[in-house]
């Protein structure tokens, strides 16, 4: 077992260096001048080159590729161009505001999606069950944005029940955690993107939690409960739903994953202040360092979690391991 978490832990390290070192030529070779974010675009030649000096732009490619693997292992991911500030510093103010949207859309997805999947597996057949199916399936294939859009004509301009953009009311300053995001205002906000994100990955657990008791539901001790006289709402819940949860329990590791990197349309789409959106910024700015970090660290996030995920199935069912 130890010797299977080592060698997956070795090839999640090369996996970040790959994508590390894919990132920084993919920005190397886009179109734009980073410079153009930092300066006014009528100052002379001169002041140009010397801020390429300055950030290192005027060396060749191979020697800001030996510096930036450098700074990596250092977790030095440089100054942002436009912020003029430490990249970690940046990706600290914007990597909460994703994390909670990210963990509301999974609360949503996960209790709706065990009770639906639960429900659908226990009438299989009925019409129902396909109205479930279907509905989990055309948020799933949806284009996120397009869910996010009707999302905001219904509920903010329609019925003007939830704000449409941003995460707090204009001219709302707070400091600390709990005045940022601890607050009414925070939550209203929250609601359309959480639910959209929540759609998109509601048909995940559903499925798979249906899948899983459409197995439990053969089991025997389901025919021994029934013959029991237990009521339906106790046999379905108590025995088979509760064993039925550990496939979908297991692969939240790799839920979490895919839901922190795919949010980024939805940030755009609901102008939320997280990493997603800033990484859209970054690239249209040139921002190179910024750009990088923020690949850069939801890329470890996701990988992080496909390595907890594979653990968890390696103690579930050692024969993974060998």
């Amino acid at each position: 077992m130890l010797t299977y978490i080592l060698r997956r832990t070795l090839i999640i390290l090369l996996m970040i260096l790959l994508v590390s070192s894919m990132i920084f030529l993919l920005f190397r070779t886009m179109p734009g001048d980073p410079t153009a974010s930092m300066v006014d675009p009528s100052i002379p030649r001169e002041a140009r080159q010397a801020l390429l000096e300055r950030y290192g732009l005027h060396e060749s490619l191979w020697t800001q590729y030996t510096i930036f693997m450098k700074d990596l292992v250092r977790l030095d991911f440089g100054s942002s161009y436009f912020y003029t500030r430490p990249v970690l510093d940046v990706i600290k103010d914007r990597l909460p505001a994703t994390l909670i949207l990210m963990f509301t859309a999974m609360i949503f997805a996960y209790a709706i999606g065990i009770f639906g999947g639960a429900w659908m597996a226990w009438r299989r057949g009925s019409k129902m069950e396909s109205v479930g199916i279907t509905f989990g399936l055309i948020f799933r294939s949806a284009p996120t944005f397009w869910v996010g859009l009707m999302v905001i004509l219904l509920f903010a301009v329609r019925l003007r029940w939830f704000p449409a953009q941003g995460m707090r009311t204009t001219g709302y300053e707070g400091t600390t955690f709990r005045e940022i995001f601890l607050n009414l205002d925070f939550l209203r906000h929250l609601v359309l993107p959480a639910l959209t994100a929540g759609l998109y990955f509601l048909a995940t657990p559903m499925l798979i939690m249906r899948n899983s008791m459409l197995e439990v539901l053969s089991e025997d001790y389901i025919e021994m409960a029934h013959a029991k006289g237990l009521p339906e709402r106790r046999v379905l819940y108590h025995h088979a739903a509760r064993n039925a949860l550990l496939p979908v329990v297991t692969a939240g590791a790799l839920f979490i994953g895919s839901a922190i990197g795919g949010q980024v349309l939805i940030e755009v789409v609901f102008s939320w202040p997280g990493l997603g959106r800033e990484i859209v910024q970054a690239v249209t700015r040139s921002d190179y360092p910024l750009a990088q970090g923020s690949f850069i660290i939801l890329s470890t996030l996701v990988m992080v979690m496909n390595l907890i995920a594979d653990v968890i199935y390696a103690f579930l069912d050692p024969r993974i391991a060998y």
